[in-house]
């Protein structure tokens, strides 16, 4: 490696109180993710998103977005932080490639000011239904969606 390369991660080192290997166990993880992202694994997802709830639908859009996702979209939260701008986190569930997609159509949309999708893909997959069942729910959740 490098010096100047292996001075810079003994920086992030010092900064994080951390060891080289958890450092390069920490990027190697990270890779392993990306790689994973770009497959058909079986992933959950957090869509972040800032935007501007005056653009013009956008707010109308971004529902309609969700709602033709169907069963991929688990949760939504929505923050007002001032006059102009929302906050949303959209819980996704599905393959790792279709999160990526749909994740991109939404940055994509006008009037998204910044976002981006972090992707967990170590998680189980669900044990063959789309969340349409009778049975209790003591985290409160109801048909997959929030709000």
């Amino acid at each position: 490696m490098e010096s100047d390369l292996l001075e810079s991660l003994d920086r992030i080192v010092e900064v994080r109180s951390s060891t080289r290997s958890e450092i390069l166990r920490d990027l190697v993880r990270a890779e392993i993710t990306r790689e994973a992202s770009r497959s058909s694994t079986w992933a959950v997802g957090a869509l972040t998103i800032v935007y501007d709830h005056h653009v013009r639908d956008l707010t109308e859009k971004l529902t309609e977005l969700q709602h033709s996702l169907g069963d991929h979209v688990r949760s939504t939260m929505h923050v007002h932080l001032s006059e102009d701008l929302c906050l949303e986190t959209i819980v996704l569930n599905g393959p790792a490639n279709e999160l990526s997609e749909l994740a991109d159509k939404i940055l994509a949309t006008r009037g998204v000011k910044q976002g981006g999708l972090e992707i967990f893909t170590d998680v189980p997959e669900p044990h063959g239904h789309a969340h349409k069942h009778a049975h209790p729910h003591p985290h409160g959740a109801h048909k997959g969606r929030g709000g």
